[in-house]
C-alpha cells in the first residue's frame, strides 16, 4: 500500500458515490454508514455516520483501509477493528475533512496500524 488514502487497486467495486447510503463492517461489526467521500484530492476516505455506537457521531476512515465493496449487500469491508476506528483522532465537524493538518494527524493513525500489523 502506498498510503492509507489510496484506494486499494485490487478491490472488486468502485469506491465513488455509489457506495453512500451503504453499511461499514469492520473486522469485529458493523461500524455505521457511508454518508460522503473525500472532498480532498490525494486524501481519499469516507466519512461514516456511526449513530448510536459512536454517541451520534461520524467517523472518518481512509481509503487505503477498505478491503471490500460488496455491491450486492451494499456494505464496505475496512480492514481495523471498531476500536481501532474508535480510537482515531476524532471528527469533530465537517471542516475537518478539509483540514490538512487533521488528516495528516488521522493518516498517521492509520498509517501506525498498517505497519504494526505488517
Amino acid at each position: 500500500m502506498d498510503t492509507v488514502w489510496t484506494r486499494p487497486a485490487q478491490l472488486d467495486g468502485s469506491l465513488d458515490d455509489d457506495v453512500i447510503g451503504y453499511g461499514v463492517e469492520a473486522t469485529d461489526g458493523s461500524v455505521g454508514t457511508v454518508v460522503r467521500l473525500s472532498p480532498v484530492p490525494g486524501f481519499e476516505h469516507l466519512v461514516i455516520d456511526a449513530g448510536v455506537w459512536k454517541f451520534g457521531r461520524s467517523v472518518v476512515v481512509p481509503a487505503g483501509m477498505v478491503t471490500g465493496i460488496d455491491a450486492g449487500e451494499q456494505v464496505v469491508t475496512v480492514g481495523c477493528t471498531k476500536e481501532q476506528i474508535k480510537d482515531a483522532p476524532r471528527f469533530e465537524r465537517d471542516q475537518d475533512t478539509g483540514d490538512l493538518f487533521y488528516l495528516r494527524k488521522l493518516g498517521a493513525y492509520y498509517e501506525s496500524l498498517v505497519t504494526a500489523a505488517e
